[in-house]
């Protein structure tokens, strides 16, 4: 909901049995296959960071258990978000449900446990308050490994922690996590440049299904 979608791979067709010969059929077979496995993420050797402290902050992964003080903190901040991180009325909205609240948390919860992705809450020091968010996920767009995305509150944005926690981020990525090439959307990448890169790679990847 609340972060830019990604694509899977589509899986190659495989040929018809009966008129390709024993060698190629096992070849073909392999390559589908191979087309059909999700790409991976993050190696399976990488050990997530679950819990990063610093002397104004900690970040740990988003679930059900911060359901509250998440929602406190995007509440606070509707038009904030609307305008500077998913730049438009989608997420966060007045009508967001409790129910809705928690099914998002539990999203997040699954994709981080199936390593597909991984969104962490900016929580202050003693963890009663919820002081922005960060995500780490695929790509889509070819080239970068990754893309990170962040947002804080208001408060915090006028506070100036939002520069503060992009410099954090960017080190902490590059020095921790197994990625060669990252995009920063709206940060190292500027939002027009960003949507035309997704455009085009969109329009590439119908030509080619």
């Amino acid at each position: 909901m609340r972060r830019m979608k990604y694509t899977a791979a589509l899986a190659a067709a495989v040929m018809a049995l009966s008129t390709v010969p024993a060698p190629a059929m096992a070849m073909s077979a392999d390559s589908a296959a191979e087309a059909a496995r999700p790409a991976v993420f993050v190696p399976a050797s990488f050990e997530v960071p679950t819990l990063v402290t610093t002397p104004s902050f900690k970040v740990v992964p988003l679930g059900p258990d911060l359901v509250k003080v998440d929602f406190d903190a995007y509440m606070s901040s509707i038009e904030h978000l609307q305008k500077t991180f998913t730049r438009s009325t989608s997420w966060p909205h007045a009508g967001v449900t409790d129910a809705d609240a928690m099914k998002d948390m539990q999203t997040e919860q699954g994709r981080f446990q199936r390593r597909e992705s991984f969104a962490y809450a900016v929580l202050t020091p003693d963890g009663k308050r919820e002081r922005g968010c960060v995500y780490v996920y695929p790509s889509e767009i070819e080239g970068y490994d990754a893309v990170v995305t962040m947002w804080v509150t208001k408060a915090e944005f006028d506070a100036g922690f939002d520069a503060e926690l992009y410099a954090w981020a960017t080190q902490w990525v590059a020095e921790k996590w197994p990625f060669k090439r990252v995009a920063y959307p709206g940060r190292s990448v500027d939002w027009d440049t960003w949507d035309a890169m997704t455009a085009a790679q969109k329009a590439k990847d119908a030509q080619a299904s």
